[in-house]
């Protein structure tokens, strides 16, 4: 699941160019979607105020967004250094996912725990690098709390519906992509996490029809493609332009090898 990002807000004090305006600034642009436009304001009001936490916090999340994520962390780590706060360290955590750094993550979200252990959102996240650390039980006990937190967070059913499909509990990632479903009729993901499972209980009927709805609700993911066309293979259907569909959106893998 994609991963959200906080700014951090405060109460602007005074009008004009200084630091706080430059600050709302960059929010706005932000907002706007002019990432470019807000990490100038940012880095203004820090020019003006050297020790503005939250305007490095959000200077970090405009970086973030533009795929910077190395100056992110380097903005995310000032703040924290500055303002020890849990949405900084999620924030930190989330843009180490992206580097694949799931260990240093995985601290992180620890640490954004420590501070405040009443957000789903940290423990969930902090399952997701588990999970992509193969560490599947620790991840599944993350998602519990986030749902025992949440209960009513469709994403974190289908995360532990993930998780139970890599240890072989087929009926209970069903469960809870049914769960996650029932919260949020248009999940995609969830209709493709359930496929999964039904491919590995060899219900390829059943696979290939959840799979459909996931193509409908977003017709650009390429696994979905590749799971129907695997689906249509043990069907003995014709699975090529499933595996050349997902090849055009970028996971050539199968088509390369079954269809060329």
């Amino acid at each position: 699941m994609k991963k959200v990002l906080f700014l951090l807000m405060i109460p602007v004090l005074c009008f004009g160019q200084t630091a706080e305006e430059y600050e709302k600034s960059g929010r706005k642009k932000f907002r706007l979607k002019d990432y470019a436009g807000a990490i100038a304001d940012y880095t203004k009001a820090i020019e003006l105020e050297p020790e503005y936490d939250s305007a490095y916090n959000n200077r970090g999340v405009s970086k973030a967004v533009l795929k910077d994520y190395e100056g992110a962390i380097a903005d995310f780590t000032k703040a924290i250094k500055l303002n020890p706060d849990a949405d900084t360290y999620f924030n930190r955590g989330s843009t180490k996912e992206n580097l694949k750094d799931y260990n240093g993550a995985i601290a992180d979200f620890t640490k954004a725990i420590e501070l405040d252990p009443d957000d789903g959102d940290y423990y969930n996240n902090r399952g997701l690098s588990k999970k992509n650390l193969k560490d599947y039980n620790g991840a599944i006990a993350d998602y519990d709390k986030a749902i025992k937190l949440n209960p009513d967070d469709a994403k974190a059913y289908n995360n532990r519906g993930v998780s139970k499909n890599s240890l072989k509990d087929y009926y209970g990632a069903i469960a809870d992509c049914n769960k996650a479903i029932e919260l949020n009729i248009k999940f995609y993901e969830a209709y493709n996490t359930r496929g999964n499972a039904k491919n590995y209980l060899k219900d390829f009927i059943g696979a290939i029809a959840d799979y459909n709805i996931a193509i409908k609700l977003d017709p650009d993911d390429a696994k979905v493609y590749r799971n129907r066309g695997i689906a249509k293979y043990n069907l003995n259907q014709d699975y090529c332009p499933d595996y050349k569909k997902a090849c055009e959106l970028g996971n050539c893998n199968n088509y390369n090898t079954f269809c060329r």
